[in-house]
């Protein structure tokens, strides 16, 4: 045999004693059955050794010490030795309570070690067994139902008297109450005083006065019938106590056993309560001590009996005490595991096991229903065990609250669920399990008795939502509503009927035991290995509903805080001073137009108020009392006060939650009516509590931001004003229900400003912008800057964001006042005035961008005030084109400015690298303003204040500077646009200096200079337009200027051979034009072919009607010099060749080519009579004569070279 082990110890919960704590395993007869045992909690102190009684002691005389208490038993000394052994009917509970951890998940079995004997003995035994059965969990709670008592009580009050006839007309026609037996009281008697002799150090007997002689004909004290009866509740009145505090413990709930034990019998985990009496003494440091007739042998109930207690409570000894008529014989020692194989009460352990898991999983399969209450019952005498569902019969009949179980359980369920939900590292697979138990707990509980705990649970419900994350849902969990009604089994309904277990068929049973949830037809199924199978599943991990969405999971958040706010109110007493509000009336949402709403000055004066209440009395430390007391007469510090400002803030962060999900769907309507109640809900919160934490302070300051992108999203999509405004006025019932609650509390007007659907661009505009800037007033005053960089950054941001649309709005108005002046030549004040704010919001939002390092925003904003300073520019320049205008200092002065941001823009930034697209950005506009600043200086050029060469080299440097910013290499959807500009200013320089060479005189070699300079930006916009598939008429004009610089080479040359060079150089320039020419026919050939596609022949086009690619007049006129420069051109070059040929002689290369030119010159003479030629005929005979010259003008110009 081996010697028990010791178990690992476990901390007291309560109490002051800790028993030893060991585990053992006993090997009986090659079968092992393994049980062990924890001590969770002992009142009783360490054991005293036993004192062993002399031969011939008489129990029938008390001892001195007898009922009273002793220094050696400590404070449960008469609970132990003097208390009987009938357990109390609500005991399991009160160890529930006590061990809240273990209920729900560890532990199977929650009970009175008196009732798992009982069931374990059931198929050894005769004697009846009427249990109450509870499910929370996994667990079951077992308690004594002892019905015969219960029908007393109804006698006399008339309650349960549907049970009494149930019970009646099922179970026993004509039960009767048993009266104890003389035999029964002196037997506890003897018992009790022999416990009280081996407690005593001295061992004798000593007689007591003869009063005391009544104690052993009547009962041990506390033994009675009457008390026995008083630990029974009236049948569900609610107690003052529990209805202010869940927590407190309910009459006969108290966990009153001496000892409490972890007992672990094979697979089985059972929380189980015991007053057995453990001594000292031995070969081991406990044993029990018994006290037996030495006429009467042990039979197999006793056997078990003491087995099982001793193996409860760990104890590895028996110590028998044999008596005849009270007089002491003999002692004898029995070891625990060979209790089983005593004479006359042999049994097998195997089976005893068997019996245990039989009974649990006949109960775990049949007591599905978490909150109900099942009665299991075997009348005395019968083999067959039924199990009702009380909760179920009584809801027939009368109402839930007639069972006295209703209240325990309710309570049960809500601590369960509070302790789950206190433990912080839960896992989320556990909220199903919370849910459950607390819906459950719900259907138990009365509105009008318990309203605390029904607020808090609905709390606790609302609280299993994750507002703050994104859900990730399983596709296996449950619908909405599975497993609300029917807690956990979706095999509920299915139950096996299967012939070989034979218990759950009610076919055979007699017709009115349709009652029974379930039957074991004859108790010695019991002992059958594995006879009972607990097919329910418990508690199907997926019982948290699945949420299709954000809008479905804060609506459920929010339908539980509704409920909780109506138990609150409900239990505010002070309604009769309340204007009467019906909740099926809508609360009208007030919708004003902006001219009522006084504009965004209006809005410093809110501001100021909401600052008062939010911000400034955190820098204070409290609000001032008196202005925010509650309207509806809670108690400040009272549980509706505290519960309501809980659920209150709940709500508010659904709210918020459903806001931004609106947000994500562009439903911007939807979104301001939500977030508008989150601040109607913390407007309230503001009104009841008297300093806000940090976290509410920080959620406050979401809110506002929130409400500021909304407003934002409204200004910049005012087309869908109209949907938007009906989705801001609906609201749901369950919103109003709320709104409600928060009236009762507060007017919510404080966030009015934020939350107003205003129709006015710009009242929106600023309205967005006075929410950021109180969120960002909230993190100033009170110092969440630091624990909040991130928010801290995203206002920042958004007030940078924000200041920029409303610097840009400013400059659209300015810019259209300006496009509407015609006559009037001076710029208006109200264009000053705009200029004015529209320079200031940018400027604080550069300030925004730049106090968090926000380099790339900063920059865009420096270069929107550039473009300001543009507009500004433009506004200044002389409003009628005369010839006149020069270009005024005004106007450099702000294309200065200008390029100032621009560049500052370009430091802000540092490197392309930083943001590519907003350096190029910048770089463009830079290089525009140079340009265009260049262009009019070069067009209206100020000779009234500067010198010709002076304002040369200005507009030489300015277009210089925009070729540096114009980027033509990156390729970019911008290229082409770069390309043409940097043609463009290459063409205006050679123009330029072009223009410059032909009106100086004198100084050569700065004529020389600006001939090179000619001739090389000429080259230059050549190679640039050539790149550019869509500007032929630019790169014909840049030809045809060259031409005229040729000629005007020419025209100082005096060599023939010079002369010639240069006029085969022009010509040489006239044939690369043909590109040109080819693009501007393939436009005319697809415009007249959309032409006989669209309009009838009869229609003609006036040469003026221009294409989408082409301007024709502008074709026609270069054409028309195109013409006239090459008739010039081979007019001269025919007489330069007919000159040389006489004077040299012939020469075959040049003869050749004043053929070509005669017949060229012939042609084109012709075709410029001719009158009635189309614009692509003209530009076919171009094409033409420039074929036949190419080929030559390249060969002669190699020949002349």
């Amino acid at each position: 045999m081996e010697e028990p082990c010791g178990a690992g110890a476990a901390a007291p919960l309560r109490g002051d004693a800790e028993e030893p704590k060991q585990g053992s395993v006993l090997f009986l007869g090659g079968n092992e059955v393994k049980s062990s045992a924890v001590v969770k909690y002992s009142s009783a102190p360490p054991q005293a050794a036993f004192a062993r009684l002399q031969e011939k002691t008489d129990l029938k005389l008390p001892p001195a010490n007898w009922l009273r208490e002793s220094a050696k038993l400590g404070p449960a000394g008469t609970t132990i030795l003097g208390n009987s052994k009938k357990s109390k009917p609500f005991s399991s509970f009160g160890m529930a309570y006590d061990f809240i951890d273990s209920v729900g998940n560890d532990v199977d079995v929650v009970s009175d070690s008196e009732n798992i004997k009982k069931l374990l003995k059931i198929p050894y035994s005769k004697s009846h067994v009427s249990m109450a059965v509870h499910r929370i969990g996994r667990t079951l709670l077992l308690d004594e139902l002892d019905i015969q008592e219960l029908f007393m009580r109804s006698s006399q009050t008339g309650d349960w008297t549907w049970l009494k006839e149930f019970y009646q007309r099922l179970i026993d026609q004509k039960w009767q109450r048993k009266k104890k037996s003389k035999e029964h009281w002196y037997q506890k008697a003897i018992l009790s005083k022999f416990l009280y002799y081996s407690i005593n150090g001295d061992g004798a007997a000593q007689p007591v006065p003869s009063t005391s002689k009544q104690h052993q004909e009547g009962p041990v004290a506390g033994e009675s019938d009457e008390a026995g009866r008083a630990s029974w509740p009236a049948p569900f009145e609610m107690p003052s106590s529990l209805s202010e505090d869940p927590g407190a413990s309910n009459q006969g709930l108290k966990n009153d056993f001496v000892r409490n034990i972890l007992w672990t019998f094979e697979d089985i985990h059972m929380l189980v309560g015991s007053n057995m009496p453990i001594f000292g003494g031995g070969r081991y440091p406990a044993v029990s001590l018994r006290l037996r007739d030495n006429n009467k042998p042990i039979n197999v109930l006793t056997g078990i009996d003491y087995w099982l207690d001793n193996l409860i409570c760990n104890v590895p000894e028996l110590v028998m005490c044999f008596h005849v008529n009270g007089i002491v014989q003999k002692y004898e020692m029995i070891k625990t595991e060979d209790i089983p194989n005593l004479e006359n009460s042999n049994f097998s352990t195997k089976v005893i096991k068997d019996i245990a898991q039989n009974i649990l999983s006949f109960l775990k399969s049949n007591c599905t229903k978490e909150g109900h209450t099942y009665w299991l019952f075997k009348a005395s005498g019968s083999d067959i065990v039924k199990l009702y569902d009380l909760t179920t019969l009584c809801e027939e009949t009368e109402d839930k609250y007639q069972n006295p179980f209703t209240m325990p359980v309710a309570i049960l369920l809500y601590k369960v669920a509070c302790n789950m939900m206190l433990k912080k590292n839960q896992n989320k697979k556990h909220y199903g399990t919370i849910r459950t138990l607390l819906l459950n707990c719900l259907k138990l509980l009365d509105n009008g008795r318990h309203p605390q705990i029904i607020a808090s649970a609905n709390y606790m419900l609302s609280e299993l939502f994750q507002l703050d994350e994104p859900k990730k849902e399983d596709s296996t969990d449950f619908p909405i509503n599975g497993n609300s009604d029917e807690s956990y089994s979706e095999e509920e309904e299915e139950m096996p009927d299967s012939d070989e277990n034979g218990s759950y068929s009610n076919s055979s049973d007699p017709p009115d035991d349709n009652k029974a949830v379930a039957i074991i037809k004859s108790v010695g199924e019991l002992s059958v290995p594995e006879k009972y199978k607990s097919v329910h599943r418990i508690r199907p991990s997926c019982a948290f509903p699945v949420c299709h969405g954000t809008e479905e999971r804060c609506r459920l958040v929010l339908n539980h805080v509704l409920e909780g706010l109506k138990s609150v109110d409900s239990s505010v007493k002070k309604e009769g001073d309340l204007p009467a509000a019906d909740p099926s009336t809508p609360i009208p949402l007030k919708y004003e137009d902006e001219s009522t709403s006084g504009g965004p000055e209006c809005l410093e004066k809110q501001m100021a108020l909401f600052l008062d209440k939010s911000s400034v009395p955190v820098a204070v430390g409290s609000f001032q009392k008196g202005k925010h007391s509650s309207q509806s007469g809670m108690i400040p510090g009272s549980w509706q006060y505290k519960m309501k400002l809980q659920l209150i803030l709940k709500s508010s962060k659904a709210y918020y939650v459903l806001s931004d999900a609106a947000m994500i769907l562009q439903k911007y309507g939807r979104a301001l009516r939500y977030i508008k109640l989150a601040l109607q809900c913390h407007d309230t919160y503001c009104c009841l509590c008297g300093s806000m934490l940090p976290e509410v302070l920080m959620f406050l300051c979401q809110c506002l931001t929130l409400c500021g992108d909304i407003q934002l999203m409204l200004a910049q999509n005012a087309n869908n004003r109209a949907a938007y405004l009906e989705e801001y006025n609906y609201q749901t019932k369950e919103d109003q229900e709320i709104l409600h609650s928060l009236h009762r509390e507060s007017r919510c007007q404080v966030f009015a400003w934020a939350t107003d659907l205003s129709t006015d661009l710009e009242y929106q505009l600023s309205v967005s912008c006075k929410c950021y800037e109180a969120a960002y007033e909230i993190l100033l005053f009170s110092n969440l800057k630091k624990e909040n960089p991130e928010q801290h950054i995203q206002v920042l941001k958004r007030m940078g964001n924000i200041r920029n649309e409303i610097g840009v709005f400013y400059m659209n108005q300015a810019a259209a006042v300006q496009t509407e002046r015609v006559v009037s030549k001076n710029v208006s004040t109200t264009e000053q005035q705009l200029w004015k704010k529209s320079f200031s919001c940018f400027e604080e939002g550069i300030q925004n961008f730049e106090s968090i390092d926000d380099a790339t925003n900063a920059a865009l904003l420096l270069c929107n005030t550039g473009r300001l300073m543009r507009i500004c520019a433009q506004a200044h320049c002389a409003a009628e084109g005369d010839f006149k205008r020069e270009f005024s200092p005004e106007e450099a002065l702000y294309y200065n400015k200008a390029i100032d941001y621009y560049l500052k823009a370009l430091r802000s930034l540092g490197k392309r690298d930083v943001h590519p697209a907003v350096w190029d950005s910048v770089n463009w506009e830079l290089s525009t303003t140079y340009f265009t600043m260049a262009t009019l200086q070069q067009d209206y050029a100020p000779l009234s204040r500067k010198a010709q060469e002076q304002i040369e080299k200005e507009v030489s440097e300015a277009m210089m500077k925009s070729l540096k910013y114009c980027d033509v290499d990156t390729v970019s959807e911008r290229q082409p646009l770069c390309q043409y500009r940097a043609a463009t200013i290459h063409h205006r320089l050679a123009s330029m200096y072009h223009s410059c060479l032909r009106n100086q005189v004198g100084d050569e070699h700065l004529r020389k200079q600006h001939r090179v300079l000619a001739d090389l930006h000429y080259s230059k916009a050549v190679r640039l337009f050539q790149l550019l598939k869509d500007a032929p008429c630019e790169f014909l004009r840049v030809q045809l200027e060259r031409v005229a610089f040729a000629e005007f080479q020419m025209a100082s040359q005096n060599s023939s051979a010079g002369k010639l060079k240069t006029l085969f150089g022009a010509l040489d320039i006239m044939t690369k034009t043909k590109g040109a020419f080819q693009l501007i026919r393939k436009e005319l050939v697809a415009e007249s072919e959309q032409i006989s596609k669209d309009k009838s022949p009869a229609e003609g086009l006036s040469p003026s009607d221009s294409s989408v690619g082409l301007n024709k007049e502008e074709v026609l006129k270069l054409l028309s010099i195109f013409e006239s420069r090459m008739s010039f051109l081979l007019l001269q070059s025919i007489k330069l060749l007919t000159s040389t040929k006489k004077k040299i002689g012939g020469i075959n290369e040049e003869e050749v080519v004043l053929k070509t030119n005669k017949q060229v010159y012939s042609l084109l003479l012709r075709a410029t009579a001719n009158k009635g030629l189309t614009l692509l005929e003209r530009t076919d005979l171009i094409l033409n004569l420039l074929e036949q010259l190419a080929p030559n003008s390249e060969g002669s110009n190699g020949g002349i070279q």
